[in-house]
């Protein structure tokens, strides 16, 4: 590989690499991240502001709460006759049980924190934020979010008050349901979102089969307008060039076959005449130059023609190339085949196809003693059929005007070997007709190498 041709990598490719190559993949792209930025944000800010500040403020009433249950059992002197008033008033009217254990000692740490959860941790956070402003006595907070209760544990004089409470009263079912309720209605605005997508790309994908269908030569009738209206724009125009393309085709072909018919008339005549004046040698040559004209008329015509108007089907290639090479050994020819023992049916023309392989071999046939054909697939895409000589081959100069109309490489090729240079013309002109290409190169064997790709 030359040094011009190695690419140095792309450093801005990066990201392209892993983007959606789909054009249904970067329309979803496209919905989904502004979507999921959306419920981050929504989400953070809720977590932020709203829940919190919602817990802080449940957080202060129960703390309130304990501290007034405090104050009041410390103005009696922690008599039993007011702890039992307090415990029957809390729970009564506050959702909150009272235990007062006399002679209990307060432990140096929570004991049964639960700090699994983000909604006890924020529990236990913004309860003991509130006692610590109203409570200027030692205290620990417990939160077991599976059992859903909070326990305050606060240090008296002669023992510790215990005050729990639902977890009701410090957090909030909505905070499930505003989350859940922003995921499931973006799930579902998504759905409808990829639904509505996918049918306005599926106007493009048609679009793109039917030309990609028409490029390899294939009958184009079932393909609708459709979609949106640029969609439906460039729909209608490819039809238009389609009908284009193929009233011009068909009427060159037509002109060329007429024309054809008037020169064969003259020329026959005339061949009819000199046949009837001997065989001075003025008259051979004389011959030989309508020989000529009639090889020009006809290769010109095939060219011109092309594949014509033959339908593709459905083929065995491994078995279609071999019985072309095939019937080449019967005609003396030295062809060696390899087909790596593939299986490949694909579609195509048969006839125009066959008329590719047989020009790409005859030329070989002429200029070399052997050849070898190879059937290759590179992947699940494509296949390479690899025709190749030990001819004298051609300057690499010159692989590109070897498929120009009416070349002849006169300097390397021997001149009387007849044709009229449309050999590879019409090969390349039945290839680009299939949706494959055709290039040039050098044999090891020491001739020419003709490449043909065909997509699967």
């Amino acid at each position: 590989m030359s040094a011009d041709l190695v690419t140095p990598p792309n450093k801005k490719g990066v990201l392209k690499r892993f983007m959606p190559q789909t054009l249904l993949g970067r329309s979803l792209l496209i919905l989904i991240t502004p979507v999921l930025l959306i419920q981050i944000f929504a989400t953070f800010i809720f977590f932020d502001r709203h829940l919190e500040k919602m817990t802080s403020r449940l957080a202060f009433a129960v703390a309130g709460e304990v501290a007034v249950i405090v104050s009041y059992l410390k103005d009696n002197n922690e008599q039993q006759y007011a702890i039992d008033r307090v415990t029957a008033t809390a729970d009564k009217n506050l959702d909150m049980t009272i235990h007062f254990n006399k002679g209990a000692v307060l432990e140096d740490g929570p004991h049964n924190s639960d700090q699994s959860w983000i909604w006890g941790r924020m529990i236990r956070r913004a309860l003991s934020d509130e006692a610590r402003r109203v409570l200027n006595i030692p205290y620990i907070v417990d939160v077991d979010f599976n059992e859903k209760w909070v326990r305050i544990d606060v240090k008296m004089s002669t023992g510790i008050l215990s005050a729990s409470v639902s977890q009701r009263r410090l957090f909030s079912s909505t905070s499930y349901i505003f989350l859940l309720w922003i995921f499931f209605a973006s799930s579902i605005l998504l759905i409808i979102a990829v639904l509505f997508m996918r049918n306005q790309i599926r106007p493009i994908r048609r679009l793109s089969i039917a030309a990609d269908r028409f490029g390899k030569g294939q009958d184009v009738r079932d393909f609708k307008v459709e979609g949106a209206r640029e969609v439906r724009h460039a729909g209608q125009a490819f039809l238009d060039m389609k009908r284009r393309i193929q009233r011009q085709i068909s009427q060159r072909t037509d002109m060329l076959a007429g024309v054809s018919h008037d020169l064969r008339t003259p020329l026959t005549r005339l061949k009819l005449q000199i046949a009837m004046l001997g065989d001075d040698p003025d008259i051979l040559e004389m011959k030989k130059d309508i020989v000529e004209m009639e090889k020009m008329i006809d290769g010109y015509l095939n060219f011109v023609r092309g594949e014509g108007r033959e339908e593709s089907v459905d083929t065995d290639l491994t078995a279609f190339i071999s019985n072309i090479t095939a019937s080449e050994i019967r005609h003396g020819r030295k062809v060696m085949l390899n087909t790596n023992a593939l299986l490949i049916h694909m579609n195509i023309k048969p006839v125009a196809f066959k008329r590719c392989l047989n020009n790409i071999i005859s030329n070989a046939a002429k200029y070399s003693d052997h050849i070898w054909v190879t059937l290759d697939q590179s992947d699940e895409h494509s296949i390479h059929i690899l025709i190749e000589d030990d001819g004298p081959g051609i300057d690499e100069a010159m692989y590109d005007d070897v498929f120009r109309p009416f070349y002849r490489v006169d300097s390397s090729r021997n001149v009387d070997t007849g044709g009229v240079g449309l050999g590879l013309p019409i090969a390349m002109d039945i290839v680009h007709a299939h949706g494959g290409e055709i290039e040039l190169k050098k044999s090891p064997h020491g001739g020419l190498g003709v490449l043909i790709s065909l997509p699967i």
